[in-house]
């Protein structure tokens, strides 16, 4: 099997961005935001889902934090579209309920290269740490239309917003694990009745 790694550098006179991913690695991180939370968040995400992920990213964190978190999100996106190539042999969906104390999340992906967000998750505080809380649904709308994914983000239960969010990231890590594993039985060929996705 090819090495399923992409390289993105991304700069604009908001952001300026690299990162690399690896979807086949073990759950190593480099990750340097500025915003303390968010790096805590992306971790989660690369550990959880077992990705080798490096993103630094210098923004302009002085006027707040939504260019910054946004871009990286189009930047991620990017990264995992190009990794996977033309999606030979690939589950193509993957989905997880992931518990974190008294929250409970859903995740569901499907990487057919038709973008959309339905994300259902609240929180009762305009910022954790220094990462503002709306920004949540902003940085997973930029990966899915940005990966050209469908993704499905529901909170079934919770009332820490810490908790909600991180079992936000985790899962989505998971359910992107489990969407990019190859399934030998496809023989190399694509998971759809069109042949391509």
């Amino acid at each position: 099997m090819e090495s399923r790694i992409a390289t993105v550098n991304r700069v604009t006179k908001e952001t300026d961005i690299s990162c690399r991913l690896n979807i086949d690695g073990t759950g190593k991180t480099e990750i340097d935001t500025g915003i303390g939370f968010f790096d805590h968040m992306l971790k989660g995400f690369a550990r959880h889902g077992l990705f080798d992920l490096t993103l630094i990213c210098k923004g302009d964190l002085e006027v707040d934090s939504h260019h910054t978190i946004e871009d990286c999100g189009i930047v991620l996106g990017e990264a995992i579209r190009q990794a996977l190539g033309d999606k030979k042999a690939i589950r193509r969906y993957g989905s997880s309920i992931l518990p974190m104390d008294e929250t409970l999340m859903l995740c569901a992906v499907d990487l057919s290269g038709r973008p959309y967000l339905v994300f259902d998750s609240s929180y009762t505080v305009p910022r954790i740490g220094g990462m503002d809380t709306e920004m949540v649904r902003e940085f997973f709308y930029a990966v899915s239309y940005s990966a050209g994914m469908n993704l499905h983000i529901r909170q079934l239960s919770g009332i820490n917003n810490h908790h909600i969010a991180e079992g936000t990231f985790k899962a989505f890590g998971k359910a992107l694990d489990m969407a990019t594993m190859i399934e030998d039985r496809l023989q190399g060929d694509v998971w759809s009745t069109k042949g391509v996705l």
